[in-house]
Formats: structure tokens, sequence, C-alpha cells
């Protein structure tokens, strides 16, 4: 028999009682299913909303000797070229507690030596996928630099075609390099858009579209003309550095931020910097010093940051 329970109300005999109990309690219970569920689910979706917004970005390594760097949420991450050891890979994102597990793909730019070194490691003997043209991956497998081809760990990507890495949506375009074939990135993740091109000789209309969508931009500006005029290198490699499929230099990059700049571009990442023909500071003051030209303030309009050679970056995290 059901429990019964008297309340204070004497013209009322106990079946009666009972019932009443138990229409209340199934009356109050409805009410906190629909108040409290819906408002836990809510605040669940915001969580995840939230978790979703926010994006982070670190580079290895960035110059002749190597080219790394890491783009990722809270729950997975990829990289973007691979021409440093494995362990340095590894080291740079443990001390910025970011588990290797977490790396679910690796996207490759070209195929010279400093941005592939370790990409047949990472595709084939640790089953990471490797997204790049067809072409690029043809340079790769006859790079000397690469000791272990890739093959089954390959993904072909196709040029201005967007594919998935997740929840990232990455579009890779056409720069003008001497690689076999060479690419640069844009991802799309939530509101965020990051692009990525280094290793480029100037700035096709094609690459401008794309670099122009940028709210972080790492971009090359790996040269000062009067440094490499002068420089130690011989005339040969000159020709090819400042030739149309070669290299960028500050004048040349901070014309085009200068120029193209929207208030929707919060950060700009200066990459590839030379060792011989360049100076961290140089870029730097080249580039903040055209952009004041046009009233763009660093600092306040726009974060400017010139990434290091041979270490890591600090971890950057964007939310929106």
């Amino acid at each position: 028999m059901p429990k019964r329970y008297k309340f204070i109300n004497f013209s009322q005999n106990e079946e009666t009682l009972t019932v009443e109990y138990r229409i209340k309690n199934s009356i109050i219970l409805l009410f906190l299913f629909r108040l409290i569920i819906p408002t836990n689910l809510c605040n669940f979706a915001l969580l995840k909303q939230k978790k979703m917004m926010q994006l982070q970005y670190m580079s290895l390594a960035s110059g002749s000797s190597g080219n790394c760097c890491y783009i990722g949420t809270e729950e997975y991450g990829i990289l973007i070229d691979a021409g440093i050891g494995i362990r340095t890979i590894k080291k740079a994102l443990k001390d910025n507690n970011i588990p290797f597990e977490r790396i679910v793909a690796l996207c490759i730019t070209h195929d010279h030596a400093d941005h592939i070194k370790a990409a047949g490691h990472l595709g084939e003997k640790m089953g990471i996928p490797v997204y790049t043209t067809t072409a690029i991956l043809n340079g790769m497998n006859r790079n000397y630099c690469m000791n272990d081809k890739i093959y089954s760990a390959h993904r072909e990507i196709v040029k201005e075609v967007p594919f998935m890495i997740r929840d990232m949506e990455i579009t890779a375009f056409e720069v003008p390099h001497d690689g076999s074939d060479n690419v640069g990135y844009r991802i799309r993740y939530g509101e965020h858009t990051f692009v990525l091109a280094t290793d480029m000789g100037h700035i096709t209309p094609t690459a401008a579209k794309y670099l122009s969508e940028a709210n972080y931009l790492v971009i090359e500006a790996n040269y000062d003309a009067t440094m490499l005029q002068n420089g130690p290198y011989p005339l040969h490699l000159k020709r090819r550095i400042v030739a149309p499929r070669g290299h960028m230099d500050n004048a040349e990059t901070a014309e085009f931020l200068a120029t193209t700049y929207r208030p929707e571009l919060t950060h700009i990442f200066l990459c590839h910097l030379s060792l011989d023909n360049n100076h961290p500071q140089l870029a730097y003051k080249t580039i903040e010093g055209r952009l004041y030209n046009e009233g763009i303030r660093v600092g306040k309009d726009v974060q400017l940051i010139t990434l290091a050679r041979n270490h890591a970056s600090q971890l950057y995290v964007f939310e929106k």
C-alpha cells in the first residue's frame, strides 16, 4: 500500500489526502524538471560554444633553419610544416601543456627542407595524416632530407577547395615561391580566421584576397633590401631571394599591410626572418612605421609580433 501522509485538514479523509499529495508532488517535480533541466542544458551549450570560440596559435620555429607552427583548440590541434626535429616539437608542445596526442594533422606549405624535415616520420611512423598537394608530396619524396617517404599518410588537397579537419575549415591557396608547388593556408574556426603565408616572393591578387580576410595573420618579412645588397651572400643567391618567386622584404610586407589593413585584423606575426639579412627590431620598426603613416597604431589598433627563428613563441589564445 502507498504510504499516506496527513495534511492539517480534518475535513478530508486519508484516501483523498494520499491522492492530493501525489498530485501536488507530481506538479512540483514537473515544474522543477522543466525549469532546471533546460537551464542546465543551456549552460552546457554555452560552455561548449565558449570552448569552440577559443583558437590557439604558437610558432615552434620560423626561419631558414626550420619552420613549424601549431594551431589548435582545447580539444585538438594541427601543425603547419615540420622542418624541425620530433623531440623539439614534442618539447615545445609539452612546455605549453599541449599533449602531443592532441595533434590530428600536418599541413605542408612546400617541399623545401626547412619545412619538411620531420614530416615523413610524423606521417608514416606516427600515423598523423599529412595534407598537401600531390605536386608538393612528390617534391617531398624526392627531397634528400626525407628519410621516411610519405605514402599512406598523404591526404590530397586542391588549391582553393576547402577541406575539413574536425570543425576547422581549411583552404590552401597559391603563393609564388620556388618550391615544386607552394601554398598558404586560411583556417576558419567559428568566427576566427587565421591565415599563414610564408616563403612568398610577392603578393599576387589571389594571395591578397586570402591575406586580407585574416583576423590573425602570419606573413613573411624575410629580408631588409639594404642589408641583403651589402651582405655576404653570393650574387646568384641574392638574385634568387629578390626574384618574384623568392622572398618578401620588410618594405613590401609593410606596404601591403598598411594599404589593406582592416579593424578585424588584430594580430600580425612576422615570420621567416633572415639571420644574415634582417633583424627582428628592424623588421618590426619598418612595419610599425609604415602602419603609423596610415594612422594605424601598433599596440592599440593591432598587435605586431616578430617570430623567433630557433625557439618557440608564447602560446597565443584568441577568443571571440
